[in-house]
């Protein structure tokens, strides 16, 4: 398999809240929601860096996309790392990811690999970090 992930897309129970957190919240760029004509296929975009994709999907409909039962989400079941090239940038994001809604789980604090990072949840839960690490910043920056 060649490394070419293109797309995350995460299942969430009410489209429209998630659509609102992700663009008015956190300012990620999308188009809205698409798909709206198809059953089970309203779906949002949101344009992520080096053309990577961000999908919402309502959990219902990937539940019947893929023939799976719908099951709790375990917010330690994986996490969504955002890397800035900033120390400071941390606390804004978790601050602006905070007013549009999110639970704080863990406070941006020093790592103990020398960087900076914090976490959040989004209103279905999905776990995001958001780091500052010296060793790995992003491409570009």
């Amino acid at each position: 398999m060649k490394p070419c992930v293109s797309v995350l897309t995460l299942a969430v129970a009410d489209l429209e809240r998630s659509l609102s957190f992700y663009r008015d919240g956190l300012g990620l760029p999308t188009a809205g929601i698409v798909g709206r004509e198809f059953d089970h296929g309203a779906v949002a975009f949101f344009d992520l860096s080096g053309g990577l994709k961000l999908a919402i999907w309502a959990q219902e409909d990937l539940a019947h996309d893929t023939g799976l039962p719908t099951l709790p989400v375990s917010p330690t079941s994986m996490s969504i790392g955002h890397n800035v090239s900033r120390r400071e940038e941390v606390d804004d994001i978790i601050e602006t990811a905070r007013h549009a809604g999110a639970s704080i789980v863990k406070p941006a604090q020093n790592t103990f690999y020398g960087g900076y990072a914090g976490y959040f949840q989004d209103p279905d839960g999905h776990l995001w970090e958001i780091v500052w690490n010296p060793g790995m910043l992003p491409a570009g920056q």
